[in-house]
């Protein structure tokens, strides 16, 4: 097998921002905020060229109404309201890190366009009114709940749109041998969406491994 793959070194990952939208002063402000408030756990938050790149699919798919399932301190919350022309559906638990996100929305002039529900996801989910439909749906929250929250939004999501998942190479632990509860987790989510019948899907190495899927 040809191995088509580059080591990502931090200069190269510079280069690699720089070359892809460059760099948002405001997404840049709110990473310093989290990195400086919530120290270990800002690790969950998507790096630039993911956004950037997740801005750029909502755009060229046309994406007009979207879901995020975990929002933390709402960086991917901005790059997807921005490549999306309607509305965003925000599922969260965290009153702490989503007030945070409120105030960069309301800073990107976007806190109009986007629907924060505090609440475990599933409940917000299953609680959506009948016929409920989204164009895209991106999932970044507790690893363990990753199929079910695939079951709830595939049905949701119309044909042709998208549904993104990220985390899914979780750090390589995915394929060395590791077998604690959060990397079962994901080798068991990666196996459902390569099995079902009903997306096309690639995952992306990009970040932590981006899961890309289209639904048939």
């Amino acid at each position: 097998m040809s191995l088509r793959t580059v080591r990502v070194t931090p200069e190269l990952q510079d280069y690699i921002v720089a070359h892809s939208g460059g760099t948002d002063p405001l997404l840049e402000e709110l990473a310093a905020e989290t990195a400086g408030r919530f120290g270990d756990s800002a690790g969950m938050q998507i790096g630039a060229d993911q956004g950037a790149l997740m801005t750029l699919l909502a755009r060229v798919t046309g994406a007009r109404d979207a879901v995020e399932v975990g929002t933390f301190t709402g960086y991917s919350s901005i790059c997807l309201a921005r490549g999306i022309s309607g509305r965003l559906l925000c599922c969260d638990v965290s009153e702490e890190w989503t007030s945070v996100a409120r105030r960069y929305w309301a800073r990107a002039g976007l806190d109009d366009r986007i629907d924060l529900r505090l609440a475990p996801a599933l409940d917000t989910l299953r609680a959506l009114p009948p016929g409920t439909a989204f164009d895209l749906a991106f999932v970044d929250a507790d690893k363990p709940s990753y199929g079910a929250y695939w079951e709830e939004l595939v049905p949701m999501i119309r044909p042709g749109g998208l549904l993104l998942a990220d985390n899914t190479l979780w750090e390589g632990r995915v394929v060395d041998g590791s077998d604690d509860e959060e990397t079962r987790a994901i080798r068991d989510f990666n196996d459902r969406v390569a099995r079902d019948g009903r997306v096309q899907q690639v995952i992306v190495p990009i970040g932590d491994g981006l899961t890309v899927a289209r639904k048939l």
